[in-house]
C-alpha cells in the first residue's frame, strides 16, 4: 500500500491515472446515466484499526475518499447525491467519537463554504436530511451556512443525511400527513404511498437508481429502505469506505449502464413488434 502511494507521486503517473479516468469517463457518459446514487460509507473505523490510526484520522480519510467519488459522480452527470454520513444509532457510540465526528462534519462543511470549489464547479445544492433538533448549535451553523450558500445551484443535488434512520424517515413523513390530515389540508382517502414519498426528505429528488455499500457487510442498517424499495440496484463492494477509489464506483456504474442499455433494447424490440 504505502509503495503504491509513493508511486502515485510521480507527475508522470498522475498524469497518465488523470488521463486514464478522463476517458472512462468519457465512455461512462455515452450510455445511460443513473440519476440519483446513494453510498453507505461502511469501514471509516476498521480502515484506522488495521492502520492503528485514531478513530478520527479513519473517519478524516473517509472524508477525503467522498471527494474524489462526489467528483466522479457530477462529471459523469450524476444529478443527485446521498451519503449516509450519521445515524441516529450512532449517538450509541462511545461520547469521544461521537464528538469527533460532529466536529469533522462541522469543519468539512466550513471548507466547503470557504473553498467552493467542487460546489460551484458543479452547481451542487448542499442538503442536510434529518433530525435538526439532535445537531450541535456549532454544527448546525455550520450547515446552515453551507446550505444557504449553495441554495441557487440547481445544476446537482449532495444529500447529507445526518443524524438519520429511514425509520424515522417514514415516521416522519407519517405524522406530517397525520398533521395535514387534522388541519383538514387533506382528506383521509387521499393518502397513498405516493403522498408518503411527497413527504419524506427525498421528496425532490429522482428515484434512486444505485445504493452502494463499501466493507463488505450486506445490510442497509435503517438507510434508504422506502427509496431503494423497487427498481433500485444495491451493490455491496468489499472494501473499506477510504479504500473505494473512483475505478471501483465507475465499474459499478459500467456494469449499471450495461444492464439499462438491455432493458431499452427489450421495450424497443416489445414496442416494435407490437406495430407489427
Amino acid at each position: 500500500m504505502a509503495i503504491t502511494s509513493w508511486i502515485r507521486t510521480f507527475p508522470l503517473v498522475q498524469y497518465f491515472i488523470a488521463w486514464t479516468q478522463e476517458i472512462f469517463m468519457s465512455v461512462l457518459k455515452t450510455g445511460p446515466v443513473p440519476q440519483h446514487v446513494a453510498f453507505v460509507m461502511d469501514g471509516n473505523r476498521r480502515f484506522a484499526r488495521r492502520r492503528k490510526l485514531e478513530v478520527r484520522e479513519g473517519h478524516s480519510a473517509g472524508f477525503e475518499s467522498l471527494a474524489h467519488i462526489l467528483e466522479m459522480c457530477y462529471q459523469v452527470g450524476i444529478k443527485v447525491v446521498t451519503v449516509y454520513a450519521f445515524s441516529i444509532e450512532n449517538f450509541k457510540r462511545p461520547t469521544v467519537e461521537v464528538d469527533a465526528l460532529m466536529e469533522i462534519a462541522r469543519t468539512k462543511l466550513l471548507q466547503i463554504i470557504h473553498h467552493g470549489d467542487l460546489a460551484d464547479r458543479f452547481g451542487i445544492s448542499i442538503r442536510v436530511l434529518g433530525q435538526r433538533s439532535m445537531i450541535p448549535p456549532d454544527v448546525l451553523a455550520a450547515i446552515d451556512k453551507s446550505t444557504e450558500m449553495t441554495k441557487r445551484n440547481t445544476t446537482a443535488i449532495l444529500n447529507i443525511c445526518f443524524p438519520y434512520t429511514s425509520r424515522d424517515d417514514i415516521a416522519t413523513s407519517m405524522r406530517e400527513i397525520v398533521t395535514k390530515s387534522e388541519k383538514h389540508e387533506l382528506e383521509p382517502e387521499t393518502i397513498d404511498e405516493r403522498l408518503l414519498e411527497q413527504h419524506m426528505f427525498t421528496k425532490d429528488c429522482p428515484p434512486l437508481d444505485i445504493l452502494v455499500r463499501t466493507s463488505g457487510v450486506e445490510r442497509l442498517s435503517d438507510f434508504m429502505l422506502w427509496q431503494s424499495h423497487q427498481n433500485c440496484t444495491v451493490e455491496f463492494v468489499n472494501c473499506l469506505w477510504p479504500e473505494f477509489e473512483p475505478w471501483r464506483f465507475g465499474s459499478i456504474l459500467l456494469k449499471w449502464s450495461r444492464s439499462k442499455a438491455v432493458e431499452f433494447r427489450k421495450m424497443e424490440m416489445e414496442r416494435d413488434q407490437k406495430q407489427l
